[in-house]
């Protein structure tokens, strides 16, 4: 049977929905990293605690579908990609996994002792399991922004030549503090909807400390990148139907070429523009009490924030600081053909169950978390 779509329209497809299942993650299992984040800060007692952790207690396991997503995407989807960056990145996702190992624990075995030891090292726990990802993830994504030192061997093995230390390099670390500071944002901004009293003052207090310094840092890195980190650029038109081979082309370059994009397609600004106004609108939206609408712009401004990193890196997907020339792009990195057109109708039938599921859960868990309905139902609340 003939394949409907053309090879580069379903690397396209895969390049957007790509986008689409990281934003998912980032905006679905976001504000659990958040909330763990400011756990401390939020709660100052065991009860005040407890609440803000059954305030995501019935859909962070569900959440974490979209990490699931976005990995098995970019497994089978990107094989190239996958490999470079699960090796090359080794150390690091090691580092998230072991933290987010440490959320369920934390969840699970909190309340199986009393003693207030037991529960400060498990609050210490659901923070490290909300932080470190929360980082490790945005300095990742600096990196890629700068170039992963990769190249391919003869056998087209690739090899990292890079270190775990340099990963920490500035950029990343700011791109790091975004993540983190966004990441904030979104999960105050969703305490402020479950919660009343002093654990929701407190959230609005945080949501907007931390939505200003999220588009403080997003400018920051947005003129970094302008002035001070050179960009890709193929020097000559790419071959976008051909076979996955990175081989095949040069790219020079060129000191803010990652801003290129926005004047070859002028309808792309869309994207810093919603992860500015977005955060922007969180702010003012919590100070007049409109929280599920400032969760929203919320969600719209991390879903730009992301998009940003992808329309100014596009068509790249993960440059190549070794050699350029070698750096992995749309056209060249992605599987076959046919593997693209069999994943897209799997996820075509899969993709709206997983929301409908998850639109229910949230229907049916609405409504705030109360001291009153903790201390009526002890059993049935972390």
């Amino acid at each position: 049977m003939p394949i409907p779509f053309d090879y580069s329209t379903l690397r396209i497809v895969w390049w957007l929905l790509l986008g689409v299942l990281l934003s998912g993650f980032a905006v679905m299992d976001g504000f659990d990293l958040g909330i763990g984040m400011l756990l401390h800060r939020v709660a100052r007692t065991d009860m005040e605690r407890r609440v803000v952790l059954n305030s995501i207690g019935a859909v962070w396991e569900g959440n974490q579908i979209w990490l699931v997503l976005g990995a098995g995407a970019i497994f089978a989807a990107w094989p190239d990609i996958y490999a470079v960056t699960f090796s090359g990145f080794y150390l690091a996702m090691l580092l998230v996994l072991l933290a987010l190992i440490l959320r369920p624990v934390g969840f699970k075995y909190r309340g199986k002792i009393s003693h207030p030891l037991w529960k400060s090292v498990a609050d210490a726990g659901i923070f490290l399991a909300g932080f470190v990802p929360a980082l490790v993830f945005g300095i990742a994504v600096g990196n890629v922004i700068q170039g992963i030192p990769f190249y391919f061997d003869n056998a087209m093995l690739s090899i990292y030549t890079g270190s775990f230390t340099e990963l920490l390099n500035p950029f990343a670390l700011l791109a790091g503090c975004l993540s983190v500071s966004m990441l904030c944002m979104h999960g105050s901004l969703y305490l402020t909807i479950k919660t009343e009293g002093i654990i929701q003052y407190r959230a609005i207090h945080f949501s907007q400390i931390a939505a200003f310094i999220t588009v403080i840092l997003f400018a920051i890195a947005g003129i970094w990148v302008d002035g001070y980190i050179s960009g890709y650029v193929f020097s000559s038109e790419p071959l976008i139907n051909g076979v996955s081979n990175p081989l095949h082309k040069t790219i020079i370059l060129k000191t803010g070429a990652w801003l290129s994009n926005y004047s070859r397609y002028p309808f792309s600004i869309t994207a810093p523009a919603a992860g500015f106004l977005g955060a922007i609108a969180a702010l003012l939206l919590v100070r007049v009490r409109c929280y599920k609408k400032a969760w929203v712009a919320s969600a719209v401004s991390i879903t730009g924030i992301i998009a940003t990193v992808g329309v100014s890196l596009f068509p790249f997907i993960l440059p190549s600081s070794s050699n350029p020339s070698m750096s992995l792009t749309i056209w060249d990195a992605s599987s076959s053909h046919l593997t693209l057109f069999v994943m897209l109708t799997a996820t075509v039938i899969f993709i709206p169950i997983i929301l409908m599921y998850t639109s229910w859960v949230y229907y049916v868990m609405r409504g705030k978390i109360t001291e009153k309905a903790i201390l009526k139902n002890k059993s049935g609340y972390y």
